[in-house]
């Protein structure tokens, strides 16, 4: 342990203890392309059932109306772009709050979490349609190849098959339960996972639309029918509440009901603006090469592939149930070429769908998560809702409740996507609603710098008039109106939830403010929060050199009691961090102090002071709010100049996993970066050490030997002047050696670097991570 010789930090004049609370959140940040990745994984996922949604709903002319959607599409993303170039930030609801006002932010928020709940369950379903279509594909050509046998054969009455919509219930069942389990033990997609799968994804697409233009080519097709009133045919599902004879005699109307009912394929643009946060510098650049990307990425993999589908797929055949649930699959079977290829192209289409699909369903449960620890955060929802797993410190209370109220969702839709996707479009437009209209009243309420304005914009006596921003508002407002009456079950259902999330949250903010009186007088009592944005050395008032303890559970603070009992803090300080975890999608660049500091950080912070108590001795506490723990702890380490960081044994990883992840966000931390100690204290008091930072590496015996000998045959037998010639120059060759056979022979270097990297025994000296050098 590491000392310093300076004097003890002053006495305050109050007999409150002293908590630094940050309130920039401390975020790791991605490349654009990553950011890209991540949206495409959520929005890209609707290209595998919008197009036939909307197709059971209006007829053959949907393809135009999905283009139409897609092209239009362009339009919203430009408003998310103004949004996040703004100084308002946190999505929809931040966004509606600031501007309308907490009620209608509350509906808003509760609309989105509609949008949110069906995803998941439209995505599971989906995808288990499509796994369902290639098993029974599968088993008809091998029954033809008489590869089945007679047995099975007759037990089935023909081909072996699986049902299609029991099937889906049970994938989206079991991918909906597996990815809870991820979230609840805290386990994040990270973004590199996000772009392998869009590269996979991409290469599919690429595949999909050549193969079908060229066989379109040889065996030319006719266009959909054009998107005229005429071509419109509503089944009674899809006029909702009003007569037939309407769309006949409103020409207008009709096109507007058939653009409601293909709007579900521009899902996912609330991801945009939770991605912004952390988009790379210049982040409004790459925030709209983003969006650009997105927009074009979708318009060709969603519209072309609508498109093709009803241009290759015989009418009787997608008329059926089993094939309209899995048109892309089904189109593939209509390609020019070997039917073998064919089917093994179909499989691959399949498991790209459900890589994109179950992502999606990860997505819905983050964003849900993220949504309501926000509310919460704001003083929506109660804390009880945020209370952190005893194990794996997430909000699973939260997490339980959403795919609580999935699985329910999947359950009673047996497996119709039909139903889904109407009555997931509820969702999806009102939130656009809310969110352009929140950015219309903006637009006069609000004079602060904008990075970007939707245009076109027209000034008039000084006064602009937001043309741009107005007329897309406008087409949002008008299309969720319509929806209104032609979407029965969306209406009923979206109404109704909405209606109940409203509840909830009203009657949780009105228990909230009575028991946050309390809550703060008790805090004013015992604690003294002092604002920063940012946590310095200086602010926080300690010295070069201190010991950094992460604390998370008030139930296990073995870490502190260890540093505590071998640390004089008279002449080195000791800091307790406690990283305020905000969510994906929930956190903002700055919160206020209650939002950052609750009961929770109250208690674990009393409990803090009264292990310091007992040893006699003083500490210093700061909260910080972040992203990512990882980030939060190196990143306040280097602010603090601390010298050591010691945290307590995760009860999910091993120490050397926690040394990793945290190696890891400090190569990843910008410079200039300090070299740190990293300790892991275990419940028996065990202590592994590690190094952060280029260090001299730890060497074996047999190495320092082998780099002697070295030594000896140049200066001895081939007669080197052993005064001009040290043992640090044969390592420099070496380390250049090494350098040039891993640019040239990389596989063969690290396969010998794999066999000699054993785990060393407990005991050894500190083990390098990353960030050793």
């Amino acid at each position: 342990m590491s000392s310093t010789t300076a004097t003890t930090q002053p006495i305050l004049s109050s007999n409150r203890v002293r908590i630094v609370v940050a309130s920039s959140v401390m975020l790791t940040f991605i490349s654009w392309w990553r950011a890209a990745a991540i949206v495409l994984n959520d929005l890209g996922s609707s290209a595998f059932y919008a197009g036939a949604t909307a197709e059971q709903a209006i007829g053959k002319a949907a393809p135009w109306f999905i283009l139409g959607v897609m092209l239009f599409s362009f339009a919203v993303r430009a408003v998310y772009v103004e949004s996040c170039s703004m100084f308002v930030r946190g999505g929809v609801y931040r966004i509606v709050k600031e501007a309308l006002g907490g009620t209608l932010a509350k509906v808003g928020v509760a609309a989105l979490m509609f949008d949110y709940i069906l995803t998941g369950p439209i995505s599971g379903v989906s995808a288990g349609q499509y796994i369902s279509g290639l098993l029974n594909e599968t088993f008809l050509a091998l029954d033809a190849h008489g590869l089945v046998p007679r047995a099975i054969h007759h037990l089935f009455n023909g081909p072996p098959h699986v049902n299609e919509n029991f099937t889906s219930v049970v994938v989206a069942i079991l991918v909906t339960l597996y990815f809870w389990w991820e979230n609840i033990k805290g386990i994040e997609e990270s973004s590199d996972k996000a772009l392998k799968v869009m590269k996979i994804t991409t290469v599919m697409v690429v595949i999909l639309l050549a193969w079908a233009i060229f066989s379109l080519l040889r065996n030319p097709r006719p266009l959909p029918p054009w998107p005229s009133p005429g071509n419109l045919h509503f089944t009674p599902e899809s006029l909702g509440f009003i007569s037939a004879n309407i769309p006949r005699l409103f020409g207008i109307f009709g096109i507007m009901m058939a653009f409601g009912h293909s709007v579900l394929a521009m899902s996912g643009e609330e991801s945009l603006a939770q991605v912004y946060r952390e988009i790379g510098h210049p982040k409004l650049k790459n925030l709209k090469k983003t969006a650009l990307t997105i927009a074009i990425y979708s318009l060709l993999f969603t519209g072309l592939s609508s498109m093709f589908a009803v241009m290759l797929v015989p009418d009787e055949v997608r008329a059926r149930p089993e094939a309209i649930n899995n048109v892309l699959g089904v189109m593939v079977m209509y390609f020019t070429g070997p039917q073998t290829i064919k089917l093994l192209f179909r499989a691959f289409v399949v498991v790209v769908g459900f890589l994109m699909l179950a992502g999606a369903i990860n997505t819905a449960i983050v964003g849900s998560n993220g949504v309501l620890n926000r509310v919460s955060e704001d003083g929506v929802l109660t804390d009880w809702f945020r209370k952190p797993h005893h194990k794996y410190g997430t909000s699973h209370r939260v997490i339980n409740m959403v795919v609580g109220m999935q699985l329910l969702t999947i359950l009673i839709s047996r497996g119709d996507v039909y139903v889904l996707g109407e009555a997931y479009a509820f969702g999806v437009i009102w939130s656009f609603v809310f969110n352009s209209l929140a950015m219309l009243v903006l637009r006069f309420k609000y004079k602060g710098e904008r990075g970007w304005k939707v245009p076109p914009n027209i000034t008039i006596r000084g006064v602009e008039i937001p043309v741009g921003l107005a007329s897309v508002h406008m087409v949002l407002l008008t299309v969720a109106i319509v929806n209104l009456f032609t979407k029965s079950v969306a209406t009923k259902a979206g109404v109704a939830f909405t209606f109940a999330f409203f509840i909830l949250f009203a009657f949780s903010e009105r228990v909230n403010k009575r028991k946050f009186a309390n809550v703060e007088k008790k805090m004013k009592e015992h604690f003294q929060l002092l604002h920063h944005e940012t946590v310095e050395r200086e602010t926080a008032d300690v010295r070069p050199g201190n010991i950094l303890v992460t604390v998370r559970d008030y139930n296990t603070l073995d870490q502190l009691r260890w540093v505590l009992s071998q640390v004089d803090t008279k002449g080195t300080d000791v800091v307790v961090l406690a990283a305020r975890l905000t969510g994906p999608g929930s956190a903002e660049y700055d919160l206020s102090m209650d939002q950052i500091f609750s009961d929770y950080e109250q208690t674990l912070f009393t409990r803090a002071v009264s292990i310091a108590e007992s040893f006699g001795k003083t500490i210093s506490l700061v909260v910080v709010p972040a992203r990512d723990v990882w980030s939060a702890i190196v990143q306040t380490a280097n602010s603090l100049e601390s010298s050591t960081i010691v945290a307590g044994l995760s009860t999910k990883m091993t120490a050397q996993q926690q040394a990793f992840n945290l190696g890891r966000a400090w190569e990843a931390m910008p410079e200039p970066k300090r070299q740190v100690i990293f300790q892991v204290v275990k419940p028996d008091q065990e202590i592994e050490t590690f190094r952060l930072g280029p260090h001299l590496p730890d060497m074996k015996s047999e190495d320092v030997a082998l780099v002697h000998r070295m030594w000896l045959w140049a200066t001895r037998d081939k007669g080197i002047d052993p005064h001009a010639l040290h043992h640090c120059d044969i390592v420099t060759v070496a380390l250049a050696r090494l350098a040039h056979d891993m640019a040239s022979n990389p596989d063969e270097i690290l396969k010998s670097l794999n066999t000699n990297s054993d785990p060393p025994a407990p005991g050894h000296p500190p083990r390098q991570t990353p960030g050793c050098q």
